[in-house]
């Protein structure tokens, strides 16, 4: 499946988030960008960013502590109000959307910017055309006989899109900035078809995005084979070192990761000069030697993980070219006792049949093993 997503990745099309100030919104638009295949995501810094849901950074980010993290949690509006009424389910729901959102990331690259001007210097520097969207009247029509007019019935080298471009996305509130749309190359606008003449920022970037690759089908996989390769050796050994570690050993990264973030925070309080008890203190004068031991599992567990797929990198396997996953494999986020429902029950999202090829832990351990021997 990882091949099938490189073989089908764009660095032909890059999205550019200016401003978002909504973290819920961000997560999404990661997630959606992920999911559409395109690689590169540039963001630019909002002056502040409205936190929708508030972790406890000491109960760790793993998936499988889902409940005590939502437990944990603070829900607020994107406004800013704390949601008082929030359930526990609604708190899991939106915890589960975040970290949905940063495994997405895993799979990006995602490149910050402070201001709009270093941005689109850096478009211009690498090639990339502007397109903004917006709502105003000079704007031209997202589909095939919009962009014709404002081509003069023409194309782009016989394409509805150019061979780079990035496409903008403003603010929730006021859309992209005046900066941004006087150095546009062509700002464009979404067809709606209702009395609502704007959506959700995450939705209108979802939709605009896919209508590209409508526009232009050959956006799919456009990619170098020199970009591809370097997502197979990034991709190939993420994916290994989940297999790789024991369980034992995941447990113990897992206490050593939410030990750090807490060390972390305890160093938050010292430098704002806040009361620290001697608990914390005691904690804290142990953080080095929990972050080395750290490093340790994390520098071995990379150099296992390189040597697992260096066969794979140079060889890789065939594609899936559908994407979803097989029915056998489907994985439903709901609790035992629910699947044991009766509604729920012989449906392929609460079965899970195990994987035995290109993702099993002894699949890669062998692979390590066998470049081991071959370096001897």
């Amino acid at each position: 499946k990882a091949e099938g997503a490189i073989c089908k990745r764009t660095s032909r099309l890059i999205i550019v988030v200016e401003r978002c100030t909504n973290d819920h919104n961000y997560s999404a638009i990661l997630r959606t960008a992920e999911a559409l295949g395109v690689q590169n995501i540039w963001i630019i810094s909002p002056q502040t960013i409205n936190a929708t849901l508030e972790l406890d950074n000491t109960q760790g980010t793993d998936e499988s502590n889902i409940d005590k993290i939502a437990e944990n949690a603070t829900m607020r509006r994107s406004s800013g109000p704390v949601v008082r009424a929030a359930t526990d389910t609604e708190k899991k729901d939106r915890a589960m959307h975040h970290l949905y959102a940063r495994k997405a990331t895993e799979w990006l690259t995602v490149r910050d910017f402070e201001d709009t001007k270093t941005c689109i210097e850096s478009l211009r520097e690498e090639g990339y055309q502007i397109w903004a969207t917006d709502l105003g009247q000079e704007a031209s029509c997202l589909t095939e006989d919009g962009i014709r007019q404002h081509l003069g019935g023409g194309t782009y080298d016989g394409k509805l899109i150019p061979n780079k471009v990035a496409i903008v996305f403003g603010t929730e509130a006021v859309g992209c900035t005046t900066e941004m749309l006087n150095a546009a190359d062509l700002p464009v606008y979404l067809p709606l078809r209702g009395f609502a003449d704007s959506l959700n920022l995450s939705v209108a970037t979802a939709l605009v995005v896919h209508q590209m690759f409508v526009l232009d089908p050959s956006l799919e996989g456009a990619m170098t084979e020199e970009e591809r390769r370097e997502l197979r050796q990034a991709w190939y050994a993420k994916l290994a070192s989940q297999r790789l570690l024991s369980a034992a050993d995941k447990k113990r990264r897992g206490k050593l990761t939410a030990y750090l973030e807490g060390c972390a925070e305890i160093e938050k309080k010292m430098k704002a000069g806040e009361v620290v008890y001697k608990e914390e203190r005691e904690k804290w004068s142990r953080m080095d030697a929990k972050r080395a031991e750290l490093n340790a599992i994390e520098g071995k567990l990379a150099a296992d993980s390189k040597k697992a797929v260096k066969e794979l990198v140079d060889n890789p396997p065939s594609p899936i070219t559908d994407m979803r996953r097989a029915d056998e494999h489907r994985i439903c986020f709901v609790g035992k006792n629910t699947k044991k429902a009766s509604p729920w029950q012989d449906m392929p999202a609460t079965r899970k049949i195990a994987v035995t090829k290109y993702a099993t832990a002894a699949f890669f351990r062998e692979r390590v093993a066998t470049n081991e021997e071959k370096k001897d």
